[in-house]
């Protein structure tokens, strides 16, 4: 029997994947890889974004087809999903970013608000956490590449040499930006199941705090695997960033917000989709998967913009 514990391995090399696609996204197409602005502009009819958003499902349907298991899912409740999700996606949208777009992106481009807003929703998700999951039980380790790691990684190099080809063969303009999204987001679902975030019991683990007897620190070798690399392809490359403007309530308020309907559910909007995907792909779980990512195109529609 697995002792309790985090994956290190599988989770440092999920986020050593995960960088590739972030910074192919940028560089091809001058976009930041912000999970709830790809939902919010697909849902308001920008094609680019939907391809994004697809590539993330379709990446949980192929996820489906290499582990032949279903998506974990810790709350089927319809009410405690519709308000994390409501709560995600209005913070998402009020704060400008999630924890792709902010955690990921924003902290390896040295983003004052992006660090403002992680620290932000990384406390109130705690505190949640605590108050919402405190008696999870400790789920079990793995310090080797697990029994689809192998697969998933490459899977995700054949992702990312698509995304490649696809910003050098199709002709320039608005195809190649729409197939560059839709390859990026694919390779960035395979490399958030390797990492073993797509399951929201090890980030509601990882939450509690090193205090909690469950704690579960694969979102740290996520993060240590991740932002570094990020951060110097970031550097390497020719496309920056513009600063949008001063931390302000605004900011802090939505990523308090976002942070605890994170800390209800354990979900944010890439392994939301990757999952949905994985549930489609299934048959199980589709319903409180569904009920969760409607509620964040909502909540992002009750935000002014």
């Amino acid at each position: 029997m697995s002792l309790p514990g985090p994956t290190p391995l599988q989770s440092f090399l999920g986020g050593v994947c995960l960088a590739f696609p972030v910074q192919a996204l940028l560089s091809f197409n001058n976009n930041t890889f912000g999970i709830s602005g790809f939902m919010h502009g697909a849902a308001r009819g920008r094609l680019e974004d939907a391809m994004s958003v697809l590539g993330l499902v379709l990446g949980g349907v192929a996820v489906a087809v290499i582990e032949g298991d279903k998506p974990t899912v810790g709350d089927t409740a319809p009410l405690p999903l519709m308000l994390s999700g409501l709560l995600v996606g209005a913070g998402a949208k009020m704060s400008n970013g999630c924890t792709s777009g902010h955690m990921i992106c924003g902290l390896s481009h040295f983003s004052s608000r992006s660090i403002a807003a992680t620290a932000t929703f990384c406390a109130t998700a705690s505190l949640t956490a605590r108050l919402f999951h405190g008696t999870l039980p400790p789920i079990p380790g793995d310090p080797s590449l697990g029994a689809h790691g192998g697969a998933l990684l490459t899977s995700g190099v054949a992702a990312l040499v698509s995304t490649l080809a696809a910003s050098r063969v199709i002709s320039a303009g608005v195809h190649a930006r729409r197939a560059v999204a839709f390859c990026s987001a694919f390779g960035f679902a395979f490399a958030l199941r390797l990492s073993n975030l797509s399951d929201s019991r090890r980030v509601l683990a990882f939450l509690l705090t090193p205090a909690h007897t469950a704690f579960d620190s694969s979102l740290a070798y996520l993060a240590v695997g991740a932002i570094p690399l990020t951060t110097f392809l970031y550097r390497i490359g020719t496309v920056r960033v513009p600063k949008k403007g001063k931390v302000d309530a605004r900011l802090l308020t939505g990523a308090a917000l976002f942070g605890v309907g994170w800390g209800i559910e354990g979900i944010c909007p890439g392994p939301g989709l990757i999952n949905f995907g994985w549930a489609l792909a299934t048959g199980a779980n589709v319903k409180p998967l569904a009920t969760w990512l409607t509620a964040v195109i909502i909540g992002g529609f009750v935000v002014p913009s």
